[in-house]
């Protein structure tokens, strides 16, 4: 009997109550067709209801994908458990599910994204769940707000903390789908399937092992069928044995805004100069300054934000390949690539699964990680995941409490406050206007990074702003560099909402910095 249905057809076999577990990051991946055929069915008919759905990172996006949203109707989802959620523009309409996460219309859970993988993974084997360290004294940890959303969440509380072979862990219990949701590139008749023109294959192994080892179905929205014995064995990532139904969308976005670039699924090598240089500014200083804290032959993860360019420092540093980048959705080497698609990396080395990624970050395995921040606490605790006031600007945690629980060196980057008006002149930062919102604060409104853990766990942080740079101690933060021209009483210290110690050898950033031309990256 023929795997190949229509995506009306694959939505009907979705049961109400279902578990279902969807394999994206963004429009990278997304099974979009099936799931719009889903939230049409409820639409239609008002079934499947009550289903609980999985997403180890979003799925979806503002920007042509709708994923999620396209379920986000009450009385279809009855929970959620999220690594990330789909994010934009504070003045944009806020996506539905955070419309319904925010009424109450449905039990929302934000999971380190590596974590929901694991629990995928202990359901596919048949084992009770996770222990881990991983979360501890951030907002996962039940001893703060257990990865709770909102008190739907809150009234039905997941992980907590056990005692095993004398010493404290935090425990989240298996995940054993009905339903697996994957996409790929290519499916034969059998179902195998491959990833050829895709820029990851993020969890999709491991989601199906654990729908169809706990007797549910898997569906996988695939661009095109071929014919059996037409696909080399060493290409399939997903064997036909694990699926069950095949939709064919050949129309499928590649990632958030982006029908299909080679590059990203390295079926073509870019010329590096091809690759677009950041413009000179106060973004480019603190992405220049963050670059000074890596050292050659390393292995570097990078997040969303200021970070995310510090390799187009290096290719303007003629310093390409010094490092290698490593980022969540599985890409090794190459340049990862910014906005809309950002998750991948063009000219990459390896693509590796999802987890198996997830598995090198949580146990420090890297040599650096560079990340941005919201807001910094007085114990150098870090939140990167929530703004109270807009909360779909930001996406969550996704993979950030994976990646900082035991690395063994972090820099954080952003702008010291919120809103001031500010440019490079005359080899300087000249501040026009002042901030209105600190960002350095004596308690972050949500920890994403635990500061006091950190210093337990002998872990090197440090915070790189266009006006100064700090390191946490055991003391707490110290200023160890200030940019040129500001006095550090009246523009760092008098600009925290909570006090900070000077360093006795406190010194002056790098001016070249703050000039356009290339500053000669040191490694």
């Amino acid at each position: 009997m023929s795997k190949l249905v229509t995506a009306a057809d694959a939505a009907l076999k979705i049961k109400d109550g279902a578990v279902v577990a969807v394999n994206s990051s963004s429009g990278l991946c997304c099974p979009d067709a099936v799931l719009a055929a889903l939230g049409a069915r409820f639409a239609a008919s008002g079934a499947p209801r009550d289903i609980t759905a999985i997403h180890p990172i979003a799925a979806g996006d503002f920007f042509g994908t709708k994923g999620v949203d396209h379920i986000a109707q009450p009385g279809c989802l009855k929970r959620i458990i999220g690594g990330s959620y789909p994010s934009g523009p504070t003045k944009a309409e806020p996506p539905k599910i955070w419309q319904m996460i925010g009424r109450e219309e449905v039990a929302a859970w934000n999971f380190p994204s590596g974590i929901i993988f694991d629990m995928l993974r202990e359901g596919a084997g048949h084992r009770p769940g996770v222990l881990t360290k991983v979360g501890m004294d951030t907002f996962v940890d039940p001893a703060r707000e257990g990865g709770a959303m909102n008190a739907s969440a809150r009234a039905e509380p997941i992980v907590r903390r056990e005692t095993f072979d004398g010493d404290e862990w935090l425990y989240f219990p298996a995940i054993r789908p009905d339903v697996a949701i994957i996409r790929a590139t290519t499916a034969d008749e059998r179902g195998n399937l491959t990833y050829e023109s895709e820029g990851a294959t993020l969890g999709a192994m491991e989601m199906a092992l654990a729908a169809h080892n706990n007797g549910g179905i898997v569906i996988a929205q695939v661009r095109r069928v071929s014919a059996n014995g037409s696909l080399r064995p060493h290409d399939v990532r997903v064997p036909g044995i694990l699926v069950d139904m095949i939709v064919e969308a050949p129309d499928a976005l590649q990632t958030t805004a982006t029908p299909y670039d080679p590059a990203i699924s390295g079926e073509l090598i870019r010329p590096l100069a091809s690759f677009e240089a950041m413009p000179f500014g106060v973004q480019k200083v603190i992405a220049r300054r963050v670059a000074q804290e890596l050292k050659r032959g390393w292995a570097v993860n990078i997040g969303f934000g200021v970070s995310a360019n510090v390799p187009r420092i290096f290719l303007e540093e003629g310093a390409h390949g010094a490092v290698t980048w490593v980022i969540e959705q599985g890409a090794v080497g190459g340049v990862p690539l910014l906005d809309f698609k950002f998750g991948c990396a063009a000219n990459a080395e390896a693509f590796v699964a999802s987890p198996h990624q997830f598995t090198y970050f949580q146990a420090g395995g890297f040599d650096c990680s560079l990340l941005s921040f919201l807001e910094i606490g007085a114990d150098g605790s870090v939140n990167v995941s929530r703004l109270a006031a807009t909360p779909h600007r930001t996406a969550g945690a996704g993979g950030f409490v994976d990646i900082t629980a035991r690395a063994k060196r972090i820099v954080f980057s952003g702008t010291f406050s919120a809103g001031a008006k500010m440019a490079v002149e005359n080899g300087r930062l000249a501040i026009h206007e002042e901030g209105k919102i600190a960002k350095v604060v004596p308690e972050v409104d949500q920890v994403s990074f635990s500061g006091r853990r950190a210093v337990m766990q002998g872990q090197e942080a440090t915070y790189v702003t266009e006006r100064c740079v700090m390191r946490l101690t055991a003391g707490g933060l110290v200023v160890t560099e200030i940019a040129p021209g500001l006095d550090v009483e009246r523009d760092v210290l008098a600009r925290a909402d909570t006090p900070l110690k000077v360093a006795d050898d406190l010194r002056e950033m790098d001016a070249a910095l703050f000039d356009p031309a290339p500053f000669g990256l040191v490694l």
